[in-house]
């Protein structure tokens, strides 16, 4: 086996690895060895058929195998001695194409190595950690919207017309040319006017009505309705107003913190200002989180691999091609130019991609099975009725795992940074807090 450099420039590698048909052979052989024991022929016990005969046999079979096996070994041995890291898969391949049984092979490996990282002294790193309380106000808003949640419907009073907000309680009959269509009837539904809950225009039409009154109420389903035989057709529902009612908000007391699931007001509003400040606390996380990106990414240098670099171009300008457009919703359109600016924005992120993945490595960082499996739990609240399914596709998707597993070991990556650095609070109010959060998203 001989492996020989035929290149080092940058991070570019190239290598010429030859496999002697010798070794070849050598390594068919010892297959057959392996397997002769277990092997029967017509003629012989099983175990004793000729080594001639075995190779004639299954010789060729073998050879594929026998190839591929040595020349991942000798890459893997070159990367053992050399102690270089590829930025993505080698690119190999057999030189000689003319190749028969009884030549050396001859193949090129090449591939980028990942860069030295250079060592960071984290002591000097200052950085502000935003501290929010809970304002009485921010309080008060918030058991305000619980109270509107968990508001209820009275009568109005006889003869009084439905206003936007009420709820009417009505039976309806739906028919198009018409002829009545499946799921288009209901009794006794109370539908509350402006939830926008039916096709639209249809609850404006029913503001001004009055209990007991019957009113026909002309609409058009969308063109992209789910149900194709609905789809762009005008429809006419006459619809019975049997009640008229109106809001009526929920006390803020103590009856309504029963409601959610708290033993009285103050329990309530202690469980509130803790969600408050969680939210507060995250989302400052994220601000000091950016500003230790931005003083990594001055603090460090090196050489980035150009294929990683360009790949994440390409990703970021397809991701914001496709936030420019919206109504494109396959990946079946022309190639999408990278700019100057989707390279600098790549260059960062592999820098900082590659300095947290080392420092992770050397801090013995690891995300563990009880933190991945809460994160693919909250991934599956986003399917109700099929978390089961979605489990066992994350199970069979080593893509997908890494997925949910890089923002996690990035997030332990950053804490254990912090852990280092010189951090001071600043307590500021909800409203700068939500200015530095906008701020974020600017840059």
């Amino acid at each position: 086996m001989q492996v020989t450099e035929t290149l080092n420039e940058g991070l570019k590698r190239g290598y010429a690895i030859t496999v002697t048909a010798a070794e070849l052979d050598e390594k068919v052989n010892e297959k057959l060895v392996e397997a002769q024991p277990e092997i029967e022929m017509k003629g012989f016990r099983k175990g004793k058929v000729p080594m001639a005969l075995l190779k004639k046999q299954f010789g060729q079979r073998l050879m594929g195998e026998a190839m591929q096996e040595a020349v991942d070994g000798a890459m893997n041995k070159h990367f053992e001695d050399s102690g270089d890291r590829p930025a993505l898969q080698p690119e190999v391949k057999m030189t000689n194409d003319d190749w028969k049984e009884g030549d050396d092979v001859n193949v090129e490996m090449s591939y980028e190595a990942l860069p030295e990282i250079p060592e960071v002294d984290f002591s000097g790193v200052e950085l502000e950690k935003l501290v929010v309380k809970a304002e009485e106000e921010a309080v008060t808003e918030a058991l305000n919207n619980l109270a509107e949640t968990a508001k209820e419907f009275e009568a109005r009073e006889e003869g009084a017309a439905a206003e936007d907000g009420d709820q009417v309680v009505i039976d309806f009959v739906g028919k198009i040319d018409g002829e009545a269509f499946d799921g288009g009837a209901g009794d006794d539904y109370p539908l509350v006017l402006g939830s926008n809950s039916f096709i639209p225009g249809f609850e404006e039409q029913l503001v001004g009505t009055k209990a007991g009154e019957e009113k026909d109420v002309t609409v058009s389903f969308p063109e992209e309705y789910g149900a194709e035989h609905l789809a762009g057709k005008e429809a006419v529902f006459t619809c019975k107003v049997k009640e008229v009612k109106a809001p009526k908000a929920a006390e803020i007391d103590d009856e309504l913190a029963k409601k959610f699931g708290a033993d009285d007001l103050d329990a309530l509003k202690a469980q509130i200002t803790e969600r408050l400040e969680a939210e507060y606390a995250g989302a400052a996380r994220a601000v000091m989180k950016r500003a230790l990106l931005d003083k990594l990414d001055s603090l460090v240098s090196f050489d980035l691999p150009p294929s990683l670099v360009d790949a994440e171009a390409k990703q970021i300008a397809h991701q914001l091609w496709h936030e420019e457009n919206p109504e494109v919703q396959g990946h079946d359109h022309g190639e999408i130019e990278t700019t100057e600016e989707h390279t600098k924005l790549a260059e960062r992120r592999v820098r900082l991609g590659l300095l947290l993945a080392e420092l992770g490595q050397k801090a013995e960082v690891e995300v563990t099975d009880a933190e991945m499996t809460q994160a693919i739990m909250a991934q599956a609240r986003q399917y109700p009725g099929q978390e089961r399914q979605f489990f066992e596709f994350i199970q069979q998707n080593a893509q997908m795992q890494q997925q949910l597993r890089a923002p996690i070991f990035e997030d332990k990556v950053v804490d254990h940074i912090v852990g280092q650095a010189k951090v001071t609070e600043k307590e500021i109010s909800k409203d700068e807090l939500q200015k530095a959060v906008e701020e974020l998203d600017e840059e």
